[in-house]
């Protein structure tokens, strides 16, 4: 049949130019908004009561059709395990795996782990990132930027250890600060501006350094936007020549190549944009 076909199945199920190739997508998008919609029904105790056994049945359908979805990804990608290892491909098996995990303990003492897997389900709504181009072009800026921004968290982090150790100092246990920790919690919380007041110090040069803290706090959240917002602005530019990838979704393929550098997939026809 010609449906069986490897070559077909993969331009249906992971390219975006054919009728048929769209159709699927529209009809996977439905499907993974419906199964949002049972797990957020599932989370309520009134609702479960009274029609748990049909989520229960809507679920497990769910899963099954996201399992021979991601089964059929498996058998027709040109390159499977670069789609293992990618991004959307362990979206996909976390998409599956907590509803089939949950079957094995079904314990009163794993009741915190089922809760958990059932929760994990909201990582099928991260699939829906695969049809959206904006949101590729930012998850490749995040990438590019990811050295960056580890810079940025371990300079916060310095940052964060020594005002929290001023404060466990200058402030003590007596105020509140009755650890490093409880310090370092307390910067975290200024820095980033969000003010719980549940610690505060209470002497004048412990108010001062939180002074400090704060204006550094302003200071420091323009960062991450800057370099972010850098990379996006390459990324944008670079999609106007190269395009990604629709097994791995990796970038930086000329406009006249055929087949992905990365994982040897073959690529889609450069559209008018590229």
């Amino acid at each position: 049949m010609k449906w069986l076909d490897k070559d077909v199945l993969y331009t249906v199920i992971f390219g975006t130019e054919t009728p048929a190739g769209r159709r699927f997508d529209i009809a996977l998008i439905i499907a993974i908004l419906l199964s949002m919609v049972v797990l957020l029904l599932d989370s309520i105790g009134s609702i479960r009561a009274q029609y748990g056994p049909w989520l229960y049945g809507l679920e497990w359908g769910f899963t099954l059709l996201f399992t021979v979805e991601f089964g059929l990804r498996i058998w027709c990608a040109q390159s499977r395990s670069a789609y293992l290892r990618s991004f959307y491909g362990m979206i996909d098996l976390l998409a599956v795996l907590p509803t089939y995990l949950a079957i094995f303990l079904p314990g009163a003492s794993f009741l915190l782990m089922v809760r958990l897997l059932r929760v994990l389900r909201v990582f099928r709504v991260l699939k829906l990132i695969r049809y959206m181009d904006e949101a590729n072009t930012l998850m490749r800026s995040l990438y590019q930027s990811r050295r960056k921004i580890l810079v940025f968290f371990s300079s916060l982090f310095i940052l964060v250890t020594l005002f929290g150790s001023l404060l466990y100092v200058v402030e003590g246990p007596e105020n509140g600060f009755t650890s490093i920790p409880t310090g370092i919690y307390w910067a975290i919380v200024t820095i980033t501006t969000v003010g719980f007041g549940d610690i505060t110090p209470q002497t004048w040069l412990g108010r001062g350094i939180a002074a400090v803290t704060m204006l550094m706090g302003y200071a420091i959240i323009a960062v991450p936007t800057g370099i972010i917002t850098a990379e996006l602005g390459r990324e944008m530019r670079r999609e106007y020549s190269r395009r990604h990838c629709p097994q791995c979704d990796r970038s930086g393929h000329e406009r006249d190549a055929t087949f992905c550098n990365h994982c040897g997939a073959e690529l889609e026809p450069p559209n008018d944009r590229t």
